[in-house]
């Protein structure tokens, strides 16, 4: 097995996109990238704990590849918003791929590059790339939080729009 680690803003709509992949064995919400210790939900949204809400991915090389992964990262959220998804704004909510590896960094770097040169956005990507160093685990109420609360209303009209769209884009890579 190994690992990804990625914020793309809000991480229970992170979570509800990378949970139905083939290959992805295991979705946990948390925080990463900043300097306090066993940060709390309340603390990172202050923006002052340099901590990203982030997802860490494990999952299987031999069935999903990490360049595969990061295809749905780019694809299921703006990479060109400097620290902002929707009506989230901060930096706990910025868009990064925490490296584990260097062969991690190295392909992140190539497929931002790519995805640059191709004008594939109309503005430039802002996804910081950086390594991984720590993961803090959300408090239990935050896990499966649209599998738990599909019917509140952010779940009705924030993540499930975004599943579904998802869902059509990438039908040939989900697990069913």
């Amino acid at each position: 097995m190994a690992y990804a680690t990625f914020g793309t803003g809000c991480f229970w709509c992170t979570e509800a996109v990378f949970q139905q992949l083939k290959g992805v064995t295991n979705v946990v919400s948390g925080y990463s990238g900043g300097h306090v210790e066993n940060p709390s939900y309340e603390q990172v949204s202050t923006g002052k704990t340099g901590h990203a809400e982030v997802c860490q991915i494990e999952f299987d090389p031999d069935k999903i590849s990490f360049e595969e992964l990061l295809e749905v990262f780019f694809r299921t959220h703006d990479p060109t918003t400097l620290n902002r998804q929707g009506n989230d704004i901060g930096t706990q909510y910025r868009s990064v791929i925490f490296y584990h590896s260097e062969e991690q960094r190295e392909i992140a770097e190539r497929v931002k590059h790519d995805l640059e040169t191709g004008k594939t956005f109309k503005d430039p990507i802002v996804t910081e790339i950086a390594a991984f160093s720590r993961f803090y685990p959300a408090e239990s109420y935050h896990r499966n939080y649209f599998r738990n609360n599909p019917n509140l209303a952010y779940c009705r009209y924030v993540i499930a729009p975004k599943v579904q769209k998802f869902e059509k884009v990438f039908k040939l890579k989900l697990e069913r």
